[in-house]
């Protein structure tokens, strides 16, 4: 021995060895289109990389039909007064947190709507939390504390098996919420046990199982996508104008401005003097300057409607 060492204690048990999983989704595969990557000029390896990722928007219109099916839900739980969970670990996690983060600026969503969970929890945006993925014991438990019936439940896992996910939607489905897998794995095994499957087949990654690329830019899209639509669903866009937008900065306080002269065709003068008259809400505003009805008309047809422009208006209208 080295002067200084200390000698192992042979009473002393040694550490319990970590477990080891072999994953057979096709993100792990290796892909031979990127083979002797290293060996590759810079601008060959972007071109591979560029190429690869033409894949997936195609991979992403092959499931239109099940996120809609999972908008129709995500619509029905939210009327009912219920919420939206994500659940996701590394980089299918931080997308989820993610998309859930940008929903209340953009939309002006509740902030309770949408809640995403993060294995490792909010230490784990910036850095890996070991081990934390395969807890699915972990995932079942926060499943259960914070899911309710009439929820829904969207897992988010690359491979399709993350422990810490399938131990949430587990948990969810037992408490009687709607249930979703969304994955870049077609084969996975947990399709069986939930009620909408979203599995993109993008493939095997440039870099043998980096799901950071287009396994994550699938769920990029499809997260994107699926929330967009709920929002539009719930009125929360009119046209296709964001009419729910929280204009906390200069420059959104001039969007709302854009908007408003975009779909009414008023003057920007006109359209600054109808938000001001209405106390800067853009959908006062905009109902009343389509309507050609005073300010408080317009507020008060948004209130017997929802709050919903086109309601209001067809009501304006009779």
């Amino acid at each position: 021995m080295t002067a200084g060492a200390v000698e192992p204690d042979e009473d002393t048990p040694a550490p319990p060895a970590r477990p080891t999983v072999r994953v057979g989704a096709p993100t792990e595969r290796r892909n031979p289109l990127s083979v002797d990557l290293d060996l590759m000029s810079t601008r060959d390896v972007l071109t591979v990389i560029n190429e690869a990722d033409r894949r997936v928007p195609a991979a992403v219109a092959a499931v239109l039909d099940e996120i809609a099916t999972t908008v129709d839900l995500a619509v029905a739980a939210l009327l009912g007064g219920h919420r939206v969970h994500y659940f996701g670990a590394g980089t299918s996690g931080r997308l989820g947190v993610l998309d859930a983060a940008e929903l209340a600026p953009t939309f002006n969503s509740p902030r309770h709507w949408f809640c995403a969970h993060l294995a490792g929890g909010p230490d784990a945006m910036l850095r890996a939390v070991e081990d934390a993925e395969d807890d699915d014991r972990g995932g079942a438990v926060e499943a259960a504390s914070c899911v309710r019936a009439g929820d829904l439940v969207v897992g988010l896992a690359a491979s399709g098996r993350t422990p810490y996910v399938l131990g949430a939607l587990g948990a969810a489905r037992a408490k009687g919420a709607s249930t979703v897998l969304l994955c870049a794995n077609p084969e996975a095994e947990a399709a069986r046990s939930v009620d909408v499957f979203i599995g993109v087949d993008t493939g095997p990654e440039v870099v043998t199982g980096s799901t950071r690329m287009k396994a994550g830019t699938a769920q990029k899209l499809v997260l994107n996508a699926f929330s967009t639509a709920v929002m539009v669903r719930l009125g929360r866009v009119y046209s296709n104008l964001m009419i729910d937008m929280v204009a906390t900065n200069a420059k959104l306080r001039g969007r709302m401005i854009s908007i408003l002269v975009e779909a009414t065709g008023c003057s920007e003068e006109i359209s600054r003097q109808a938000l001001t008259e209405a106390d800067g809400d853009l959908k006062t505003a905009l109902v009343s300057l389509v309507s050609g009805a005073e300010v408080e008309a317009a507020r008060a047809a948004l209130a017997r409607s929802a709050d919903q422009v086109r309601g209001a208006l067809a009501l304006l209208a009779t």
